[in-house]
């Protein structure tokens, strides 16, 4: 290294990781762990100290000032990006629609909850652009209002007021959405490497919509649902109605919910194409310093007003795009269309003949007048024989339309904010909705001791109690909020069948419960996480340890008719690292999917440490395994777990796929098997000096400390009203 005379050697900052020229830890060694997915949970890039509390700043909210802001917003038009008819109507139901559309129901993740269409890579889908335009018009607003204003609420109010403005009477708005700080980088949004790869990329058969692979919701990488000009840029109506059935089914909607939110959705505004996308910059994540964050701006023109290029297809779906009305289905079903190109050479449809009084004005001189268009899956609509009798429908009773909009547009902007309870604001609506989970409010009066001596005398075993209440709670899903303990829906359809459930034990253990609960006016969703939490102080002090499991009392029993089954379906687990079950074969590894679980459930890397040593000690794998539970005191809470894995008197032997045994150095007996899971906290340099810690000798009440708050952590989860 002496004798180097490059530049670079002799640049005096480092170059790596944080330069193009680098390569990060993941890039030198790709098969490596990467926990990074739940560094997302660390709080030290939050500018505003870990003691904001944002729903505190809400009550200090004017509301009333800040719609009122809103609205002279929508007709205030900019010079630096002027509005289309002098009304951003259509551009801020565009940004929150972007914001929410991206959720998918699969994994809970995406949508608008989060303000995180504001960084990479959603600020710079292709699908997002001129977004970017959008939310720097609503910067004066946010700068105005601050920290009493998140981000994520504010984008989607814009929306909301967006369509009060244009005419429609809105369902209701609830604030309550807290912005994160840096991109959510290792979110799956597929595995494409260029944007817009072809369809068959994410799809086992491209001819079978319901191929698309789990959790992918849209049809291409950089795409928020279908492709406008048709699946894979070839029209074909029908085709892209099947698309579009299985993408919004993904985002959680029904056949009515689609065609209310794409005619709604397509009301007001227009498309972009009337240039050349040729001549536009880099995207904001790409884009130069010169332009300040902004991203696709024209480089060889005006760019703006009638010269904007969004989606390469130009021209508005109605006769007066700045109005609520029921122009779209009329647009739609009182003309013929045939295919034409663009100006940017994108494939739409337009009217074969039209009167020029139907015709939309131009976005700058309402003395010319242009064609109308649809897209392909507007066309979808008239070719698709259930969507078309919904569509119908919608245009014969525009009543009915626009309330099924805005129970949609609602749905579609409130899904991932997860209970009714979080809801903050004046304008929450009192009806309760069944995509909302409902959860009656349960009882806090009863005597606590008393049921805890109950569940301790009942024989149940340590192991029953401990694997139901993590049972219950590991569904919650801090993505969007859904799942958890509260509701004790782990009784009801369909999770009571659930493989991961062991139907079996679980009916047996619920059945004493129940009588437990019963007979002493407590919830059963209360008294499932005491029972594990005595599960817990019996086995600690089995250890040594007389510890008290903290616990709160107030979760009520959802019924039957509050639990939207086919909804639940997707909370099922195919893997639990924690309890060491995993149903089948994936392409990720064992690992990989701890990861993801533990991530949804608010861990951090420590923490998700601590919980599976605990259980691995506890014995309370799947099906009672004895895989990873490497002690000779099984059902005490200690550390032997970390203890025996970080034993060099040990070596480990591969068997099997995924399987391997702890076999004695000196004799060659076999001690224990263990799984993946289990090596990873030896093997992964990160999750290894966890372990080491609690291998040490000093740190066996360390341990079960440490484990007893991680558990709390993931029983209150969902918890929204208690303090964290």
């Amino acid at each position: 290294m002496d004798g180097n005379t490059t530049s670079q050697g002799k640049c005096p900052v480092a170059h790596g990781a944080m330069t193009e020229t680098g390569k990060s830890v993941m890039e030198w060694w790709p098969n490596a762990l990467n926990l990074d997915i739940l560094h997302q949970h660390d709080t030290k890039t939050n500018p505003l100290g870990a003691d904001f509390n944002y729903r505190a700043a809400l009550k200090d909210l004017d509301v009333d000032a800040l719609k009122a802001d809103l609205r002279a917003l929508m007709n205030d038009s900019q010079d630096w990006w002027p509005a289309d008819w002098g009304s951003y109507v259509g551009m801020f139901a565009r940004v929150a629609w972007h914001a929410a559309g991206s959720y998918r129901t699969a994994d809970g993740r995406g949508g608008a909850n989060t303000g995180n269409q504001r960084f990479a890579p959603l600020n710079s889908w292709p699908d997002n652009v001129n977004t970017d335009k959008g939310r720097r018009l609503l910067w004066p607003i946010k700068k105005k209002y601050g920290n009493k204003i998140s981000w994520a609420d504010l984008i989607v109010l814009s929306g909301t007021i967006a369509y009060e403005v244009a005419g429609l009477k809105t369902f209701g708005f609830a604030f309550g959405r807290q912005d994160i700080w840096a991109p959510e980088k290792d979110t799956y949004w597929g595995n494409e490497k260029e944007w817009l790869a072809p369809s068959d990329e994410r799809y086992a058969n491209v001819e079978e919509p319901a191929s698309l692979a789990n959790p992918l919701a849209a049809v291409q990488m950089g795409l928020i649902y279908v492709n406008p000009e048709g699946v894979n840029g070839n029209s074909d109506p029908l085709k892209t109605a099947a698309m579009m059935r299985e993408t919004f089914a993904r985002m959680g909607m029904d056949d009515a919910e689609t065609v209310a939110l794409t005619a709604g959705g397509h009301t007001i505004g227009k498309t972009h194409g009337n240039g050349s996308a040729a001549d536009l910059s880099a995207d904001p994540e790409a884009a130069a310093p010169e332009f300040q964050g902004l991203g696709w701006m024209n480089t060889k023109g005006r760019g703006i007003g009638r010269n904007t290029v969004v989606s390469g297809l130009e021209g508005a779906w109605t006769t007066e795009p700045t109005k609520w009305d029921n122009g779209f289905f009329t647009m739609l079903f009182n003309h013929e269309w045939h295919l034409v190109k663009s100006p940017a050479g994108a494939m739409q449809w337009e009217p074969i003949t039209i009167a020029d009084a139907d015709k939309p004005v131009d976005v700058e001189d309402d003395a010319i007048r242009h064609n109308p268009m649809m897209t392909d899956a507007d066309m979808a609509l008239k070719v698709d024989p259930i969507y078309r009798e919904i569509s119908l429908r919608f245009m014969n009773d525009f009543d009915a339309f626009s309330d099924a909009f805005a129970r949609a547009w609602f749905k579609l902007t409130h899904r991932d904010m997860g209970p009714k309870s979080r809801y903050v604001g004046p304008d929450i609506p009192a009806e309760d909705l069944i995509w909302q989970d409902p959860i009656p409010a349960g009882a806090t009066g009863w005597d606590v001791a008393a049921v805890k001596a109950k569940i301790a005398a009942s024989g149940l075993s340590v192991q029953d109690l401990v694997a139901t209440a993590w049972d219950s709670a590991r569904t919650y899903r801090g993505s969007d909020m859904r799942g958890g303990a509260n509701g004790a829906r782990l009784r009801l359809a369909p999770q009571r069948e659930w493989e991961g459930n062991e139907p079996a034990r679980l009916a047996r253990v619920l059945t004493v419960l129940e009588d437990i609960a019963a007979s002493s006016g407590a919830s059963i969703a209360d008294v499932i996480v005491l029972a594990g939490g005595v599960g817990i102080e019996q086995a600690a002090k089995a250890a040594g340890f007389d510890v008290t499991v903290p616990f709160t009392a107030g979760r009520g029993d959802a019924t039957e008719a509050q639990t939207d089954v086919d909804s639940f379906d997707v909370l099922e687990p195919v893997a639990d690292g924690f309890r060491n079950w995993q149903k089948a074969d994936y392409i990720v590894s064992p690992e990989e999917m701890l990861l993801d679980r533990a991530q949804l459930l608010g861990l951090t890397a420590a923490e998700m440490t601590v919980l599976v040593g605990g259980f691995r000690a506890l014995d309370v794998n799947y099906g009672g395994a004895k895989t990873g539970v490497f002690t000779d005191r099984a059902g005490s809470l200690t550390a032997d777990f970390f203890v025996n894995l970080t034993d060099m008197a040990y070596q480990w032997v591969p068997t099997g796929k995924d399987l391997y045994e702890i076999r004695d150095r000196r004799t060659g007996a076999v001690c224990w098997t263990a799984s993946r899971v289990d090596l990873v906290f030896g093997s992964n340099s990160i999750l290894r000096a966890y372990a080491e810690v609690y291998a040490q000798d000093d740190n066996a009440g360390k341990f079960v400390q440490d484990f007893i708050a991680a558990w709390v952590k993931v029983m209150n989860a969902d918890r929204f009203d208690i303090a964290a």
